[in-house]
Formats: structure tokens, sequence, C-alpha cells
């Protein structure tokens, strides 16, 4: 057995699934803890603060969704990243997980050896999650203050979930610059990561909620720019 590198803590209602993911992540020397519902999930969380949890969506007593959201607001988790893991691929439960501050999504079923490679992309995040340049970006009514992992926007702060602050980071590095899906999937998602193009095109609308439609530019068959 491999010396532990990580604490992961797995939250599923469904008894193959710790079993099987958790027997893959501990041979790869990870410290595993699991749990079977949100609310417990919630509780190891804030005794163990690993640094990462996949959590499935739907759970008796607590699903991921409000599990998610309650852990984003503890403060010894804000380092952790959040991962889903379900078998549910619809648009709405995406965002809401995205909404609640999860850093990604993980659609089951998934090969164990890409699932390990998920991941230690994952846990890269962790180490290294946005190399902090210290530089703050003004761009018209928009300020992005990378340092702190928060925006004002028309005079009023806001705070992204991780991959939406990323990808308006990455967008407005170059303003006018076309990121192909391909650019945006290797820099915001990494290139072992195993997410489908509807996954960018849910957080864009996001942005676009948020900050408005215009400055966001979808030119099809390549992928986004940003412009101000």
């Amino acid at each position: 057995m491999k010396e532990a590198k990580a604490k992961i803590l797995l939250v599923d209602d469904e008894p193959d699934i710790l079993e099987i993911v958790g027997y893959n992540l501990k041979n790869e020397g990870y410290k595993v803890y699991t749990a079977e519902n949100g609310e417990e999930g919630l509780k190891k969380a804030k005794k163990k603060k690993p640094d990462l949890i996949i959590l499935d969506v739907m759970m008796p007593v607590m699903d991921g969704i409000e599990a998610c959201e309650k852990m984003r607001k503890v403060k010894d988790l804000d380092n952790t990243v959040i991962t889903f893991l379900t078998a549910r691929g619809e648009d709405y439960s995406m965002i809401a997980g995205f909404d609640t501050g999860a850093d990604d999504y993980i659609t089951k079923p998934i090969k164990p050896r890409v699932l390990v490679s998920k991941v230690k992309s994952l846990l890269r995040r962790k180490k290294n999650p946005e190399q902090k340049s210290g530089n703050i970006l003004k761009l018209g009514d928009l300020t992005i203050d990378k340092d702190q992992y928060k925006i004002i926007y028309k005079g009023d702060e806001m705070v992204l979930p991780r991959k939406e602050f990323e990808l308006l980071a990455l967008l407005t590095s170059k303003p006018g610059k076309v990121f192909t899906r391909e650019e945006i999937l290797d820099v915001v998602w990494g290139i072992e990561v195993v997410v489908g193009g509807r996954t960018i095109d849910v957080h864009i609308r996001k942005l676009r909620e948020k900050l408005g439609d215009r400055s966001f530019k979808t030119v099809k068959g390549v992928g986004y720019k940003y412009v101000k």
C-alpha cells in the first residue's frame, strides 16, 4: 500500500459505489472516508477536513446539493475541492451544483482508471488553485481580484463558484480573443478531466445571467470570447 497522499470523503447512498470507488482510491494511496447521506457527509467533512469531497446528488436525509451548500459555508473547507458523482446529467442538476459551489461534475458510470485520473487532476487544483498573479484586472464595470477570488460588477461585490471564476478569468485575460472549447477545457478543467462540452455552455449561461449577455460572444463551432 502506498503512503496516503490526500484525504478523500466519498458520500453516496449506494453501497456498491462506496465499495468500488473507495477500493480504487485506497489502492492509489488515498485516505478514504465514506458517508451514506449528505447529513453524515457534512459531519465527517467538518471533522476530517478532507482535501477532496465526492458527492452523489440524490441521497436520503440530505441530498448532495444541500450538503454542498452547507459545506461551502464551513471555513475549514474553504480550500476543499468538491465534485459531484452522479448518474444525473440534466442541466438543472449541473446548474444547481455549480451554484452551490461545486468545482466539478462527474457522470457515472465511470471506469475506475478514468476516475482515478480525474481525482488526481482535481487534487492538483487544491495545490495550485489558480496560480494567483496578485493582479487586479479592470474591464469597464468589471473588476476581477484573483488574489481574493472575487469580482466587483457595477459596484457590487460577487463571489463566483470556482469554475465560473476561472472561466471568466481566462476569457477576460485576452478580451476579443476567441478561446476554443479545447482551450477552455484544457485550462479551466485540465487535460485529464472527463467533462462534456455542455459543461462549458452551462457555465457561460450562468456568467451571462450574472454579468450580462452582451459581454460573452459565442463563435459557432469554435468557442467563446469576452468583449469589453
